[in-house]
């Protein structure tokens, strides 16, 4: 009997225990949520041969809101992108250079009908997915894409994604 009282009491001592160090874990695991650091997106940059031709193209055919420029020196341009997110284009580039599809930047429309019409306005091309001229890509989640270049080459994807 008194074998038994030691081995529950022994019981008793691992649970005590093993619920010591699970609360531990729990609080450990709060406090590191409350002291993990959180990163955001501030802004991208594009550097660019010639800033007027691709500010031009951000803001008249984006239609990107243009933010003051704090530099004053002629080889900047800022916009807003998003909520609290800007894109400089800084001037300075030897030469536009080639780049990839995947590596892209991407925007949302509400309407791709509306935007295509928009591009066709200004005689821009774009492309589907597989590089198709004047086609749309529907994703197999029903999200509808199309692809093009701005003037110095940078890939922009444009969907119609619902956020």
């Amino acid at each position: 009997m008194a074998y038994f009282r030691c081995s529950i009491l022994h019981m008793k001592q691992i649970l005590l225990a093993a619920c010591i160090f699970l609360m531990m874990g729990l609080f450990n695991g709060a406090n590191a949520q409350q002291n993990k650091l959180k990163v955001t997106i501030d802004h991208v940059a594009l550097y660019v041969v010639d800033l007027e031709k691709e500010a031009g193209f951000y803001r008249d055919v984006l239609q990107f809101d243009t933010l003051a420029e704090p530099f004053h020196d002629g080889k900047h341009a800022w916009f807003t992108i998003g909520p609290g997110i800007a894109m400089h284009i800084i001037q300075g580039a030897e030469k536009p250079k080639e780049y990839f599809k995947n590596n892209h930047l991407c925007m949302s429309v509400p309407s791709i009908e509306a935007f295509t019409k928009r591009l066709q306005g200004f005689k821009i091309g774009f492309e589907d997915v597989k590089g198709i001229q004047g086609a749309v890509t529907t994703r197999v989640d029903g999200v509808h894409q199309i692809w093009l270049k701005d003037p110095e080459g940078y890939w922009i994807e444009v969907n119609d994604a619902k956020h």
